[in-house]
């Protein structure tokens, strides 16, 4: 095998790199964001990584200390590059700093083993252990979670391990004793094509991953109230339907509360629909204030809202519905300089153990609601779980 192989494999390398980030690059069709920006970067990685491998095609035309300091340099930044990337897109921390002094120790002691003292199996060594480093930083963040793409890429970063390993352990343990990465042989030559090969397979795992990103968030996008942030319709009704299967196993109901604010109608018209945006908003802070953590809140339109408490008997969702409206109650809102006092009225009841009808059960609360409003607003009035009457809290509380 003459050079001209070595030279002709690093070009296409350099080619495919330099496509595939052209193409990650242009493609790229999203709203700013982290993982976004996480593909961009990948992007620009395989640019630079497509210098490197041209300065090995290009060996004729350099000397031996710029392919050495050169297309190392560009090799390491590259890979620092994609561990960021990697770790943007997933939302993991950046560790930046510990990819940085990766980057620099390896170059370091490339430079030393390459320049000030010749040792070529030392210098693949102090490489090969920076390659491996930024490999288990992927890895890392990748066994935060579970997917096909992360399996992928996980199969991806393996074989770029073994292979690394595999060109250390014929370079150490071998019986050939080689001088460079350019020099004929089946080692450099295996190396090379199967390293080339390896940006192709990990951009096709990375556009995996931000397909199942993207997925993911218009998932939930399509489970949000856009003005408030919290579950829409939808996504209370899923979220209805886990809990209230869940009741049956455990043993405890849930409880709905439907919550409406009063007379909401006249700040849209005495203030405009903006201040009145921005008062659901305050008002759903004020009643997220009185949730647990596993209590799941949702906007069914209007200015009216849905609160759903696992694990509770219809005393309690009578309690929490009376914490929450005497903290509107208590509470003014102050937007735009104007200072408006809200009330809201509420309608409580429980999904029975074995029930499964989420509509019946908000029929129920809707029912408890208008017998608040009628009541003169500004309370809270329980429905009995089988719909047949309503009462008012003070009246079940005492």
């Amino acid at each position: 095998m003459g050079p001209m192989h070595i030279e002709t494999l690093s070009l296409i390398s350099a080619l495919q790199s330099l496509a595939l980030a052209a193409m990650m690059w242009a493609g790229t069709r999203s709203r700013p964001g982290r993982a976004h920006t996480g593909l961009l970067l990948r992007a620009a990685a395989l640019a630079v990584e497509s210098l490197g491998w041209g300065a090995l095609a290009l060996q004729a035309w350099l000397s031996p200390a710029q392919m050495l300091l050169g297309g190392n340099a560009f090799n390491l930044i590259a890979q620092g590059m994609g561990v960021i990337a990697l770790r943007m897109l997933l939302g993991e921390p950046l560790r930046w700093r510990l990819v940085v002094a990766i980057g620099v120790l390896g170059y370091l002691g490339v430079a030393w083993f390459g320049l000030i003292d010749p040792d070529y199996r030392s210098r693949v060594l102090w490489g090969s252990v920076a390659i491996i480093a930024n490999i288990l930083l992927q890895v890392q963040a990748l066994v935060a979670g579970r997917s096909r793409a992360r399996t992928v890429l996980l199969v991806t970063c393996t074989m770029s391990a073994l292979l690394v390993i595999w060109r250390c352990g014929q370079l150490w343990l071998g019986s050939s004793v080689l001088g460079g990465l350019t020099e004929p042989s089946a080692i450099n030559y295996f190396y090379i094509l199967f390293a080339g090969m390896q940006p192709l397979f990990a951009s096709v795992a990375f556009l995996l991953l931000y397909n199942e990103i993207l997925q993911r968030e218009l998932h939930l996008l399509a489970r949000l109230d856009p003005l408030t942030g919290v579950n829409n319709r939808l996504a209370l009704t899923e979220a209805a339907g886990r809990l209230m299967r869940g009741a049956g196993r455990r043993g405890k109901p849930v409880g709905v509360l439907l919550l409406d604010a009063d007379h909401f109608k006249s700040v849209n018209d005495r203030f405009g629909h903006a201040v009145g945006d921005k008062a659901l908003r305050e008002l759903v802070s004020n009643i997220r204030a009185k949730l647990r953590a596993n209590d799941v809140i949702g906007r069914i339109g209007g200015e009216e809202f849905v609160v759903l408490v696992p694990d509770t008997t219809l005393q309690d969702a009578l309690a929490l519905g009376e914490r929450i409206r005497a903290t509107v109650e208590c509470t003014p809102l102050l937007v735009d300089g104007q200072t408006l006092q809200l009330t809201t009225s509420i309608g409580a009841t429980v999904a029975a153990l074995d029930e499964g009808d989420f509509a019946a059960v908000l029929r129920r609360a809707d029912a408890a609601l208008y017998a608040a409003k009628r009541a003169g607003r500004n309370q809270v009035v329980v429905a009995s779980d089988n719909g047949s009457g309503c009462e008012s809290g003070a009246m079940l509380s005492a």
